[in-house]
């Protein structure tokens, strides 16, 4: 008996597979051209108009806050921040001059009587001015105290005794020892504000102190590069501690050398008031 085989197939069935085969070649052309060109997706997310107007206040308020002036001395003030804050060439010009000789601005109205900028400039700088303590105590203006003429009867400063200091009404045994004893620290007084630095000692009595002792003969001091200077050689400063050598060096490695010792404000924890002091110690 003769066995038919499974792959015969008659006329209709062939018909079959064939538009069967044709559909599947027709999809894969359709899937393969959907992939290559996806349509684009539609972005439905609009905000209302109130959303849209907080989030600009948002943006606003951010760029403000990256606009920030932080308090400075402008007795320090580095050309390329006079710019920013508006000074012209020539009221920065007025100002470094008038540096160069030795002389510091006290006030908001010093400083505006030397770069002679306008009442509006003024009254929006003003806010931000952040002077040392003992700034505006002295009688004289514009000099430093270290700076005024020295009277006859006036004695070293770097050479007064324990017994000397004591004399001075509100300078008692412990006050006195205490002078003597930062005097050694620092290997000197530099400039008679230093005394103010003095733990305890109020600013009356140092006044009264510079009535009869001022700097004469300061000491020579080696300075040290702040932009070079390890941490550890920052803290051998009387002015500097192991962490503001830290916070200086870390400052430096993260935004570059120092420009100016005004720079030196920006680093957290750095006594500004004290900066013209430390400046004393410091090179660039």
């Amino acid at each position: 008996m003769r066995k038919q085989s499974h792959f015969r197939f008659n006329k209709q069935e062939r018909s079959g597979i064939f538009f069967l085969l044709l559909i599947v070649v027709l999809l894969q052309c359709v899937y393969y051209l959907v992939k290559a060109n996806p349509a684009p997706l539609k972005n439905n997310f609009v905000l209302n108009a109130v959303d849209q107007s907080k989030l600009d206040s948002l943006k606003i308020q951010q760029f403000e806050a990256s606009q920030r002036i932080f308090p400075f001395n402008p007795n320090y003030l580095s050309d390329y921040k006079a710019y920013t804050l508006g000074l012209s060439s020539t009221e920065w010009d007025r100002l470094s001059a008038f540096r160069k000789e030795g002389n510091f601005v006290n006030s908001a109205e010093e400083f505006q009587a030397v770069t002679q900028v306008s009442d509006s400039l003024l009254h929006q700088m003003a806010p931000y001015f952040k002077f040392p303590e003992w700034a505006g105590k002295a009688k004289t203006k514009s000099k430093r105290v270290s700076e005024q003429p020295v009277a006859a009867q006036v004695k070293d400063l770097n050479k007064a005794t324990v017994e000397e200091l004591e004399t001075i009404y509100g300078i008692g045994a412990t006050l006195s020892q205490r002078i003597v004893k930062f005097r050694d620290r620092l290997g000197g007084f530099l400039v008679n504000e230093q005394l103010y630095d003095v733990y305890g000692l109020q600013p009356e009595v140092v006044e009264r102190t510079l009535r009869k002792y001022q700097v004469q003969d300061p000491p020579t001091v080696v300075k040290i590069n702040v932009n070079k200077a390890t941490s550890d050689e920052l803290s051998k400063l009387v002015y500097i501690n192991k962490t503001l050598a830290f916070n200086i060096v870390a400052y430096r490695d993260k935004n570059g050398l120092f420009a100016s010792f005004g720079d030196l404000s920006q680093v957290d924890g750095f006594p500004t008031e004290k900066l013209d002091r430390i400046a004393l110690y410091l090179s660039l």
